[in-house]
Formats: structure tokens, sequence, C-alpha cells
């Protein structure tokens, strides 16, 4: 039997840690600066890939990354396993009942959200295939139907992310833009199974496209109907007689493996059956939330990084890079989505303005798009120069999108007190007996960054304070100031041991201590802060616990973690 040398499992390992590695990094310090992770993950791959170290250092990249042999297997496995599994998460985000609930306008917009691009889309590939980077190989209405498709879906986990940000949704209009979203994807992922057995390309099946159309429909069908309810009994039974505790993790990953393979020998891609495997599964009131949270952990931070940094090992972005083509794509995707969107949310009852912004939502191609360019272009149908402007225009469609929706509906994002907190002004053991004392320790570390008096703090501190006390109760004071001449929010935070009377409804003492500064004219910065504080201290987080902690760094893995519970 066959068997991988010493040497390749050395190299997979290190190639998969030194990847996974740089994806987290990279993911982490996007969402730092308010972009999608993915921007990140991909950006590693950029940098381990031909683009960049495969110039600077060409014989590390081979070595790592190399395009041939078992190692090369080993990884593309990997990856396809990567973005199977990202599949099943992205279907089971989908709840069908959104759709129905929102009926005319969820419908209005899905459906001209879709057709219109689709429309422009093919159009345009159609009549102008050399402008759009179609080159002799794959019939020319393959290649008009993908990138019709391409132009026209929508990235669900990243509209929802959005939606999350600005506080939208669980809106009206953003669970019209949910339900669209949801409707889109079911649509866009059956045209692309579609078109991969209609293709001509063959995956050893043996059935004809016919044939295939057939199946991806009753397979379909069977997924949104008789198979949910199978799931239901199936999840019932395993919670009440199953002894081992990661029997529902168990038999998702199962049903997602099992509808894979399926799927991929009737001659169509094996990510379309763990797609559907996760909307049947996703319908049963047995996924708890917790179980929804662990699938989605055990994915998002392994397989996600995985393939969204694989991209990046798959083309160099300089050489292929076309400018022209790349702005064509862009105007051509932007252009109907936000057209049809908005005309579908007209139609189906919306005013002009949320019609608009479920245009700019459903704008979104993220992940999405790029999985069907990685697919298309594995499968041929592209070039690699259309593949990387893809990419791009996936990218930029889902940085724009938030920023053009808070704009429209003049949204601002909610503010959280950890973003204003440095380590300057986190003092871990106040030597303060009073607040008074108290006030003046933290107006000291603050009063540097404020760039103002630390006697000009103190006095509009305790000057509030006069006028009611600050202590909010459980063992936190939020003493606070609004100042003339502050550029920005800022907020200081201290742990006392012994406790520290600030007045609070429960006669508790103090034990944490967060005082904010925010400009004059801000108006709604103070507010928003302290709802934060409160919100995040509401709970499980509570002051004796924070007291133990050791500096800084910890204290905001504690309160940030509060925020994902």
């Amino acid at each position: 039997m066959a068997s991988l040398s010493s040497h390749d499992i050395t190299m997979i390992f290190l190639a998969l840690g030194v990847l996974l590695l740089t994806a987290r990094v990279l993911g982490e310090l996007a969402k730092r600066c308010n972009l999608p992770s993915v921007i990140g993950e991909i950006l590693a791959g950029i940098i381990l890939g031909p683009t960049l170290l495969g110039w600077w250092a060409p014989e590390i990249n081979s070595a790592l990354f190399p395009l041939k042999g078992d190692v090369a297997l080993v990884l593309d496995g990997l990856t396809t396993l990567s973005i199977v599994l990202f599949l099943l998460v992205a279907g089971i985000e989908i709840d069908l009942r959104t759709v129905w609930r929102q009926k005319q306008a969820a419908i209005g917009v899905a459906l001209l959200g879709m057709a219109v691009p689709f429309a422009l889309g093919f159009t345009s590939a159609w009549f102008a295939p050399t402008l759009l980077g179609y080159q002799p190989g794959p019939p020319r209405i393959v290649f008009a139907l993908f990138l019709a498709t391409a132009m026209s879906i929508s990235a669900l986990p990243i509209i929802a992310k959005i939606l999350m940000d600005l506080n939208l949704y669980r809106s009206n209009l953003g669970v019209t833009i949910v339900a669209a979203a949801v409707l889109n994807d079911l649509i866009g992922w059956l045209i692309f199974a579609t078109i991969i057995g209609l293709s001509g390309v063959s995956h050893g099946s043996g059935f004809t496209p016919g044939h295939i159309f057939f199946f991806i429909i009753v397979f379909t069908l069977l997924m949104l109907t008789i198979v949910p309810w199978g799931i239901h009994l199936v999840l019932s039974w395993i919670l009440a007689y199953s002894q081992w505790k990661g029997g529902v993790l168990t038999f998702a990953l199962c049903l997602s493996l099992f509808a894979a393979a399926l799927t991929e020998w009737l001659g169509v891609h094996a990510i379309f059956g763990s797609f559907l495997a996760g909307v049947a599964l996703g319908q049963s009131s047995h996924l708890r939330e917790r179980t929804r949270i662990t699938i989605d952990q055990f994915i998002s931070y392994f397989f996600a990084p995985l393939f969204f940094a694989s991209i990046g090992l798959r083309v160099d972005f300089i050489t292929h890079f076309e400018v022209v083509l790349t702005l064509i794509l862009l105007g051509v995707t932007l252009t109907g989505k936000i057209l049809g969107s908005t005309l579908g949310g007209r139609i189906g009852g919306l005013n002009w303005r949320e019609a608009l912004g479920a245009g700019f939502g459903m704008g979104a191609q993220g992940t999405m798009g790029i999985i069907l360019g990685v697919l298309a272009m594995q499968l041929g149908f592209i070039t690699q120069q259309v593949f990387v402007s893809l990419v791009i225009v996936a990218l930029v469609t889902s940085l724009i999108s938030g920023p053009l929706l808070q704009w429209l509906l003049h949204l601002k994002r909610p503010r959280q007190f950890t973003n204003y907190l440095t380590s300057e002004a986190f003092i871990r053991r106040l030597q303060g007996k009073n607040s008074e004392e108290v006030i003046n320790e933290l107006a000291k570390v603050l009063a540097p960054l404020a760039g103002l008096d630390m006697a000009t703090i103190v006095a509009a501190a305790l000057a509030r304070e006069h006028v009611m006390p600050t202590g909010i109760g459980q063992g936190i004071a939020v003493p606070h100031a609004r100042l003339d001449g502050l550029l920005a929010p800022l907020v200081g935070v201290g742990l006392s041991e012994g406790g520290i009377d600030f007045d609070a409804p429960d006669g508790i003492g103090a034990q944490v201590i967060c005082l904010i500064l925010t400009p004059l004219q801000d108006d709604g910065a103070q507010l928003e802060i302290l709802a934060d504080i409160a919100a995040t201290f509401k709970g499980r987080l509570k002051s004796e616990e924070i007291i133990k902690i050791s500096g800084h760094t910890e204290f905001l893995a504690l309160t940030r973690s509060a925020h994902l519970e």
C-alpha cells in the first residue's frame, strides 16, 4: 500500500501550520480594521503564494506549497474538504421561514435582485466575451452563464455580519434583506449546479446532462421538504438516547459528507450537496444555538481560513491582474445588483429609501462570489485573469456594502467601550480609598492621552458625580465627563479589591471603575459607551471575576468574550 514519506508528512504539517497561522493573524488584523476577516485570510495566501513568496523565495514557496506530487494532492484534498464544510455552515445559516415571513418584499428583492444582474452579466458575456476575459476553451454559453451567476449571487454570511454590525439584523429591513439573500443563495447555487451538470465537464458519473438536471431538481426538492422532517426525527432520537455528547455535531458532519459524495457522484460539485445538507439541518428546532455555534467555530476557525488562504496559492495576483476587466466586472455587478434589488423592493412594497437599502445590502458577494470563482477556474470555465478580477470584485462589494447602508440610513456603528481603552489607561490596583481619589488616579493617566489638564478632567468628573452618583451596582461604577477640546472618546479603567463607595443602588462598593471622557460636541457617545458597559457586565461577567485578572490584555479577553455570549 502506498504511503506518505516522513519528509512528505513533515512538509504537510509545516505548510498547514504556516498557512493557518498566517491566515488567522491577518484575519484578526482585518477585523481590527473593521474589515471582513476573509480579506486578511486571502491576503495570507497572496503573501505565501506565487505573488510574493514565490517571487521573493521561489524555493521556499515550492517546498511548502508544491504544485505536483503527494504533498500537493493532500493539500488540495484538505482545501476541498474545507470548502465542503464551509458550505455546510453557510447552509445552516439559512432559515427558509424568514422568506415566507417577509413574503412579497423578500421575494421581490431576491428575484429581481438576481434576474437583473443575471441578464446584464449574460448579455455582456455573450455579446462581448473578449472584453470580459473569455478565451477559447469552454463553450461560450457556459462562460456567459457562469459570469451571469457570479454577478448575481449574494453572500449570506457577509450580509448577515454587516447587518449585525449596524444593528439592523432584527429590523424589518434587515429581515427582508436576509430573507432575500437566503432565496438568492438557493437559486444561485441551483443555477451553478445546473451549469456544471450541463457543461460537459465529466466527473465519471456517466449520466447525461438531461439526467443530471433532473437529479439536481429532485435532490433539491427532497432536501427542502422530506429530508428536514427526517433529520428532525433523527436529532430527536440522538438527543434523547445518545450517550455521546458530540452526537449532533457528528451527525451534521456525516450528513454533509454523504450529501457531498452523492452530488459529486451525480456529476455536480460536492459543495452543492453539503450546502443543501446544511439548509435541511438548519430547519430543525433540535439544532440548538449552542450546537450551531460549535459547528460554526469548529469549521470557521480551522477549515475556512485554510480554504480562503489557499486561494492566494493558486494564482499570481499581480501578473494576472487586469484593471479594465476588473472595473467592467465591478461596474456591471454593482449596477445590476443594486438596480434589480431596489426595483424588487419597490414592487414588494418598500419605500424608496428601504428599497435602495435592500439594494446596497444585497450587493455584497463576499465568500460566495469567491467560492464560485475558485470552482469555475478549477473546472476550466474561466482564465486566471477573470478569477483574479472576480475575487477583487467580491471583496470590493463586501467592503462598500456596509458603508453605503450606513450612509443611506444615517446609521452609526455601535460603540464598545474597550475600543477607547488603552493599556496606558488601565490600572491593575487602584490606591485610592474613596471616589475622589480614584477619579484623580484615573484622570492622571488619561490626561496625557486626552491632551488636557488633569485638573480639568477631575473637576468635570466630580461635578457630574455631585449631580448624581455613578455607581450602577454589581460592583461597577462609571464616573464620566464631557469635555471641550477632547477630540475622541477615552476610557480609563481601574480595579479595587476592597471596593469604592460610589453610592450604588445595591450598596455594593465598586471594584471596577470606568472613567469615561467624551467630547462636548458628541452628544451620543457618552450614552452609547455607558450602555455598552452596562450590557457587558450584565449577566455572567461579575466584578469579583474581573478583580482576579493579571492585566489589560486579560481584561480585554474577558470583556470581549462577554459580547460573544
